[in-house]
């Protein structure tokens, strides 16, 4: 994961600790799918903890699909258009 990466780059671990938060907000949405707002077009979004950075996934009746991993400060109309494409 090329943020991953980043975080690596700027502290050696850090990209260790934001893959640690990604998959604890994926377990939040695995045992709780609806827990968190739908923002648009039934899809939702749950933020990290420590980390800027926002999941978007669309929960189905019998499984859950991660969207995206986005900073939170990404521009939202390039965010909507990302998302329509993957309707």
């Amino acid at each position: 994961m090329a943020i991953e990466d980043w975080y690596d780059s700027q502290r050696q671990g850090l990209g260790g600790e934001f893959r640690e938060a990604v998959d604890d907000v994926i377990a939040r949405i695995a045992d709780n799918p609806l827990a968190y707002p739908e923002r648009y077009r039934g899809t939702r979004r749950a933020l990290l903890r420590r980390f800027p950075h926002v999941l978007w996934y669309r929960p189905f009746e019998n499984f859950v699909v991660v969207l995206a991993c986005v900073h939170g400060k990404r521009d939202p109309g390039e965010i909507r258009a990302r998302l329509r494409g993957s309707a």
